[in-house]
C-alpha cells in the first residue's frame, strides 16, 4: 500500500495570530512555535518515514518558495507546488489531486497542514497507513478526528455516526459543525464530538470524482487542469474550502478517531501548549525574564524582555515592534490588525 501513498502539505497560511513574529515573508509554518526546528519543517520529517520525498508536495505561494526550501533540510525544488493565486483548500488540493493522478492514478493522497503538533510521530503513521487501506477498501474520503480536550471555539467539529464494518475506530460522519461559542463546543463534548483536524485521507481519483459530484463551483473548472493551464484554473475558480465546498455535501465521508495528541498552533496561546514551562507556568523565547510573574508567554527575536509581577500576559519583542495582550485575547489578533497602520499591520512590505 505505501507505494501509492503521497503527502500533500498545506504551508501557504499566512499566520496573523502570531504577529508581529509571523509575517507574510516568514508566517509561522517557518517558526519554531513547537520545538527547536520550524514548523514546517517538522512537518515533512514526521511524514518521511512513510512517503519518501519524491511523492511530497507542499502547496504554497512563490514568496515562500525559497524560505521552505531553506527551513527543511534534503528538500528538492520540484516538492513545491507553486499556487498562482490563493484560492482555499477546495481549489488547491483538487489541484494536487489532479497533478497526482497524472502520473499515479491509483494514488492515496495524505492531505496535511504545516502548522500542526502531532505526537507521538509513529502513532500518526500507524494510524495513517490503516486509514488509507480504508479509505481503498470503504471507497470513503477520510478525516481525522481527534479526542477534544477543552471546549476549544476555534476549531471545527465532527458528529461520527455509525461504526465502519471491519474497521476500529472508524465511523461514517454525520454532522460537521463550524467553530462554535464556548457554551456550545462544551455541550458537543457531552455529545461524544471529535475535533476536526483538517488531516485528509483519499485516493485521489475518489476526492476529483466527488467534487465532480458535488462541487461544480471548482468541477466547471476541472477541464483546465486536465490541459494543463493551472494558472487560468486559478484566475477562475472561486475561493472554497475543502470543508464546505465538499465533505459537508458529500455521503462517502468518514472519520478516523486519532490515537495521537494533535493540537492546531492556532495563536500565541496555544504556544504553552507546545513549548516548556517554567516553575511559574511561563513560557520563556529569547533573552526574556519572567520574575514574580506566572502563566506568561515572552518572545524576544532582539534585545530582551523583562516582566515582573504580571500574570496571563503575551508579550512579544520582534521586528521593531513590541506587542502586549492578555493570553485569552490573542485569538482575536486579526481585529487588531485590521486596526493598525499598514506599515505596523506588515512589518516586512508584503503585499
Amino acid at each position: 500500500m505505501t507505494d501509492v501513498l503521497w503527502a500533500v502539505i498545506l504551508a501557504g497560511g499566512v499566520g496573523s495570530r502570531f504577529w508581529p513574529v509571523s509575517t507574510p515573508h516568514r508566517p509561522k509554518q517557518l517558526l519554531p512555535l513547537a520545538g527547536s526546528h520550524p514548523l514546517i519543517r517538522q512537518t515533512v520529517e514526521r511524514i518521511r518515514p512513510l512517503v519518501p520525498d519524491a511523492r511530497i508536495r507542499i502547496l504554497a505561494g512563490a514568496g515562500l518558495a525559497r524560505p521552505i526550501l531553506d527551513a527543511v533540510p534534503g528538500l528538492a525544488a520540484d516538492s513545491l507546488l507553486i499556487e498562482p493565486r490563493a484560492r482555499g483548500t477546495g481549489p488547491v488540493l483538487a489541484w494536487a489531486a489532479a497533478e497526482i493522478a497524472r502520473t499515479s492514478p491509483d494514488a492515496v493522497m495524505i492531505a496535511l497542514h504545516a502548522d500542526h503538533v502531532i505526537e507521538p510521530a509513529a502513532d500518526f503513521r500507524s494510524l495513517l497507513e490503516r486509514v488509507c487501506r480504508a479509505s481503498v477498501a470503504h471507497g470513503r474520503l477520510f478525516t481525522i478526528g481527534a479526542q477534544p480536550t477543552r471546549p476549544e471555539t476555534g476549531y471545527g467539529y465532527i458528529r461520527a455516526g455509525e461504526a465502519l464494518p471491519g474497521e476500529d475506530e472508524c465511523y461514517g460522519v454525520e454532522e460537521f459543525v463550524e467553530k462554535p461559542n464556548a457554551e456550545k463546543a462544551g455541550k458537543y463534548i457531552e455529545q461524544g464530538f471529535l475535533w476536526n483536524t483538517g488531516l485528509f485521507v483519499w485516493p485521489v481519483q475518489l476526492l476529483l470524482e466527488e467534487i465532480r459530484r458535488h462541487t461544480p463551483e471548482i468541477a466547471e473548472h476541472l477541464p483546465l487542469l486536465e490541459e494543463g493551464r493551472a494558472a487560468e484554473y486559478f484566475e477562475r475558480v472561486p475561493v472554497t474550502t475543502i470543508d464546505e465546498g465538499l465533505l459537508e455535501r458529500s455521503d462517502r465521508v468518514a472519520v478516523a478517531r486519532a490515537t495521537f495528541r494533535w493540537d492546531d498552533v492556532g495563536a500565541w496561546d496555544a504556544v504553552a501548549r507546545t513549548q516548556p514551562l517554567d516553575s511559574a507556568g511561563n513560557v520563556i523565547m529569547g533573552d526574556a525574564h519572567a520574575v514574580d510573574s506566572r502563566d506568561c508567554i515572552l518572545w524576544a527575536d532582539s534585545g530582551a524582555i523583562v516582566v515582573y509581577g504580571a500574570e496571563d500576559l503575551v508579550v512579544v519583542q520582534s521586528g521593531g515592534i513590541t506587542f502586549v495582550a492578555p493570553r485569552d485575547r490573542t485569538p482575536d489578533l486579526k481585529r487588531l490588525l485590521a486596526a493598525l497602520p499598514e506599515r505596523l499591520a506588515k512589518p516586512d512590505g508584503a503585499e
